[in-house]
């Protein structure tokens, strides 16, 4: 299990747009959520570091989908070679976790590189004028330590975005399993 980190997109950059289907095929565009808190997960079926937070982050997104943060995850791997990361999987995972968010798929893996996203899960929260105000891990927890897994940092994160107050200023990067990239289509800050 190699643990790569998030690249940690500069702070108060705007949201890239994007147009994705879900697993079932429905178009999800991040027009739909203007003027609203985001938070967008790239997550993916097989990573340890995901499935070892899933039923925490399945808890985090309920609880904050009710109070009015919106969500989406992005899976961006090659389905190709991870045949468990296409739709079928990801449907699999939505229903085994719980998902009640938009689960997208980036099969072309532009918005993934829109984002500089780098690993599963990497997470990226916007506030409602769509201005990124944090990137970063969940918590401290990790497949092989004894730290609970919490959702801690983003929970604080998001708190502090809902409330409209400011969003901590310490942000650890994100620690997971790299995007599997097509061969070829690695990003240039891979």
């Amino acid at each position: 299990m190699t643990a790569t980190p998030s690249t940690m997109l500069p702070l108060g950059t705007t949201m890239p747009a994007f147009r994705l289907p879900t697993a079932t095929g429905e178009m999800v565009s991040s027009e739909v959520y203007s003027s609203r808190p985001l938070l967008v997960a790239f997550i993916c079926h097989h990573c340890p570091f995901v499935r070892h937070i899933r039923r925490e982050f399945a808890r985090f997104t309920s609880e904050f989908q009710e109070r009015g943060l919106a969500i989406v995850a992005i899976n961006s791997n090659d389905s190709i070679a991870f045949p468990e990361d296409g739709p079928e999987g990801m449907q699999q995972e939505s229903r085994e976790a719980g998902y009640t968010f938009p689960y997208l798929f980036d099969e072309t893996q532009e918005v993934a590189k829109l984002f500089r996203a780098a690993c599963t899960p990497d997470l990226f929260l916007f506030d409602a004028r769509g201005t990124l105000v944090y990137r970063g891990q969940f918590d401290d927890s990790r497949p092989r330590n004894a730290v609970p897994v919490t959702g801690a940092d983003i929970r604080a994160a998001a708190t502090a975005v809902l409330s409209d107050t400011s969003v901590p200023a310490e942000q650890k990067p994100s620690i997971g399993c790299n995007i599997k990239w097509r061969r070829g289509n690695e990003p240039d800050y891979w």
